[in-house]
């Protein structure tokens, strides 16, 4: 089971290496990224975009750009077209944004001839590697989808155990949170927070344990549900999955955690056929590799499922 990075990184090690192909790669931060994956054994990559430009960053970085496969394209929506298309043909394991708008990035994975469309819903997955606590925390949906219904969120949880499973927890603890812990008629998130866990608990939702509503603290925290006398639940402040009920939510405590507190973390849009790399401009290289991490280990599980 992976209870960090580290972790996951060794899980990267015991698979066979990956490439990841890169959309409009002409991006310091994002060429930065890959080396540090490259040199870690986490993933090669095949570099799509413009040569002039990948030259004069890489001769800023000290990075040989001999090290990978380039495509020379410099319209920036048929170097998405041609990135998407070797994942979605086999020949890489992993989609990655580099100097592309993210609608574009979107709608090239969305293309109905060569993207990498399953028919499911997209959702977004984040993973914290938090000081003092026990485990990585998956977050979602904290940057896609804005305000989930309760299809929705169905949706979001498959697709998110599908992404713990890959990272070894074999039954993961789900935790819809609200404001409070109770079902409250005049607060829809609570009530259909305990809708999931009728629905878990029917064996329409599986592979997980679902527990809501709970507020953040008693998900998360062994003291806090033990104050509050809320021992008796499913989640006992040992959630392995925070679903936030919208964007604001999960948003702002993704950047609460990322900003103020320096925990380390990896992302991926999940719901397509291959792992997507959907970073922020502002994150940190750590984060692109990490995500390329995740990327990685994901995508062999899909390889093996």
């Amino acid at each position: 089971m992976s209870k960090s990075f580290d972790d996951l990184l060794s899980k990267v090690n015991s698979c066979s290496k990956k490439k990841v192909a890169v959309a409009v790669a002409q991006d310091g931060p994002v060429l930065e990224a890959v080396e540090v994956a490259r040199t870690k054994g986490i993933a090669d990559a095949i570099l799509v975009g413009d040569l002039s430009k990948m030259k004069e960053i890489a001769a800023e970085l000290n990075i040989d750009l001999t090290n990978y496969e380039i495509i020379d394209e410099t319209d920036m929506i048929m170097a998405a077209h041609k990135a998407v298309e070797l994942v979605h043909n086999g020949k890489a394991d992993m989609y990655m944004k580099g100097l592309i708008d993210t609608k574009s990035f979107l709608k090239s994975v969305l293309d109905k001839e060569v993207g990498l469309r399953t028919g499911k819903a997209l959702s977004h997955v984040c993973v914290f590697e938090i000081k003092g606590h026990d485990g990585l925390l998956f977050l979602t949906d904290v940057a896609f989808m804005p305000y989930p219904t309760l299809e929705d969120k169905v949706s979001i949880i498959e697709n998110t155990v599908e992404i713990v499973h890959a990272c070894g927890i074999a039954n993961p603890k789900v935790a819809p949170v609200a404001a409070v812990e109770v079902v409250n008629p005049k607060m829809p998130v609570t009530v259909e927070a305990a809708e999931l866990t009728q629905m878990c608990e029917e064996g329409k939702i599986t592979g997980c344990i679902v527990d809501g509503p709970l507020s953040l603290d008693l998900a998360i925290d062994r003291e806090a549900a033990k104050h509050k006398g809320a021992e008796g639940r499913k989640i006992v402040g040992d959630a392995d999955v925070i679903l936030f009920p919208d964007i604001h939510a999960g948003n702002i405590t993704y950047k609460a955690l990322t900003h103020l507190c320096g925990c380390k973390n990896g992302n991926i849009l999940t719901g397509t056929k291959a792992p997507v790399i959907l970073t922020s401009r502002s994150d940190s290289t750590e984060v692109k590799v990490n995500s390329l991490a995740l990327g990685a280990v994901v995508a062999e599980s899909m390889k093996n499922a």
